[in-house]
């Protein structure tokens, strides 16, 4: 297993003095005088506007550390980077995100390539180490101080499997010639899957000739909740001939809701409850629906194009690709000329968000607000110029250019291994601190700027201006070399 031990922090002037010796020369000059060296893009230092600590960029996008608060990142963009919170036991780390990566957070730990090869381990619900291991599609591994939660598979000779692939238990021997599933109760076993299969559980049973013939019956049975009381779960019959053709069901039996599913595609398709009954004919196409529990009622004609629905659990009016307006208490879901612009939102308090997209993702601005709280924020892409972000806190962001942010929006595996390639242009303002800063070109021209306090840095550092109104100074350097440097004056 792999130990975030081995991927020690680099301290930034120890990869300083490995690539860009002539740095520090003018670093220890300016240090020498108590000021901070910028010589963007080859180096600068400067402190961070959304937070509280410091960064370090070397070589443009190529390399930067950065310290905010507790929290320390080093990153070799898109090579190689890595996050660690010691305050939380929480460590990541990537080598060509998302090729590699490796997350520990508390006891959990994951290491996975292409999602095809993963490594996995820390403590189940019950505070039992298990570890994983999986190498997609054809081996499976889990380890655990309780034995029976072990497994090992390989495919598509022999194994078995636990809680993977949404099934409780998988066992097979040579699939598809043999496999069985398990969910809860119910047990499938598979012959030559998908085409023989017979089933059982708890009062059901059925088998399948697919698709040609197949059936199952399910008897009125009960269940205990995690409270202690007694559930009633009605039964069912189903079968079908040539599936998906012919098709017939029958729910709910033994209950005061059955429910009744009539099939034959793509002629006609009827559903009967006593909540809803819908019914569609050369299906998809032509469709109505009454629903009483939501209240209301639907026409389909055809579907997709043409839909019409009234009444309090949903009104919409569709004419594809030209318009919808859709709505109900909590959603709305609206488009004209699909997909050049898109609208929905959901309302329900304390949620309040709304979406609005322009030609899928190339524009798209998404508001979000507590309505207890008052606070809001809002982030704005249009693809690939620029992506701009406002939090809670009022804190903002602009980033030019953003190929990859509008798609993966808040990836921090993006953002740390990837935008620094291209953000060409990155401003900042944080509300309650009063500073802001902006960049151009990894620091080719940058400006840092505080209540009272402000330094802009200019080709290489060849120009910098530093002002402190609280102390009454002003330093302006042009070639490296102070050509102003004003000082408070200290009468005796």
């Amino acid at each position: 297993m792999l130990n975030p031990s081995d991927f020690n922090l680099m301290p930034p002037r120890k990869v300083l003095s490995l690539t860009i010796t002539f740095s520090i020369f003018f670093a220890s000059i300016f240090y020498a005088f108590g000021d901070v060296f910028s010589a963007g893009p080859f180096f600068d230092e400067f402190p961070l506007t959304l937070g509280s600590g410091i960064r370090t960029e070397i070589m443009g996008p190529l390399y930067y550390y950065q310290q905010n608060g507790t929290e320390k990142t080093v990153a070799f963009p898109p090579f190689y980077s890595e996050d660690i919170i010691p305050d939380i036991h929480a460590t990541e780390f990537a080598v060509l995100y998302p090729l590699f990566t490796y997350v520990k957070y508390g006891t959990q730990s994951r290491a996975q390539f292409v999602e095809l090869i993963s490594i996995s381990s820390g403590n189940d619900p019950d505070d039992l180490n298990r570890h994983r291991i999986s190498i997609y599609p054809f081996y499976f591994q889990q380890r655990s101080p309780d034995t029976n939660s072990n497994y090992t598979a390989f495919f598509p000779f022999y194994g078995h499997l636990k809680g993977r692939i949404f099934r409780d238990k998988i066992f097979f021997i040579l699939f598809p010639i043999y496999s069985q599933t398990q969910k809860r109760d119910v047990i499938n076993n598979n012959y030559l899957y998908p085409f023989f299969n017979t089933r059982h559980g708890d009062g059901l049973h059925g088998w399948q000739f697919w698709p040609f013939y197949g059936n199952e019956h399910k008897a009125l049975t009960t269940v205990t909740n995690n409270w202690g009381d007694v559930e009633t779960i009605g039964g069912h019959d189903e079968y079908f001939v040539l599936w998906p053709i012919h098709f017939r069901a029958t729910g709910g039996i033994g209950t005061d809701k059955p429910e009744k599913l009539s099939t034959d595609l793509p002629f006609f398709s009827l559903y009967r409850s006593p909540d809803r009954d819908s019914t569609s004919v050369l299906w998809p196409f032509f469709n109505w629906v009454n629903d009483r529990e939501k209240k209301y009622r639907e026409k389909e004609l055809p579907w997709p194009f043409i839909v019409m629905a009234h009444g309090e659990g949903k009104t919409a009016l569709r004419v594809f690709p030209l318009f919808q307006k859709a709505h109900n208490a909590t959603f709305k879901d609206n488009f004209y000329l699909w997909p050049i612009y898109k609208y929905n939102s959901i309302y329900a308090p304390p949620l309040d968000r709304r979406r609005t997209r322009v030609l899928f993702f190339l524009l798209q601005d998404i508001y979000e607000k507590n309505t207890e709280t008052g606070k809001d924020e809002q982030r704005l892409d249009l693809w690939p110029l620029f992506t701009y972000n406002r939090d809670l806190e009022g804190n903002r962001r602009l980033q030019i250019l953003a190929l990859l942010e509008t798609f993966v929006p808040a990836s921090p595996g993006i953002e740390r291994n990837w935008s620094p390639l291209w953000s060409v242009w990155r401003w900042e303002k944080n509300p309650s601190t009063g500073a802001d800063s902006e960049s151009f070109l990894w620091n080719f021209y940058r400006r840092d700027a505080s209540p009272g306090q402000k330094k802009i840095s200019f080709f290489f550092g060849l120009y910098q201006h530093q002002s402190n109104q609280y102390r009454g100074t002003e330093k302006v350097r042009l070639f490296y070399l102070p050509i102003i440097n004003h000082q408070p004056v200290h009468s005796s």
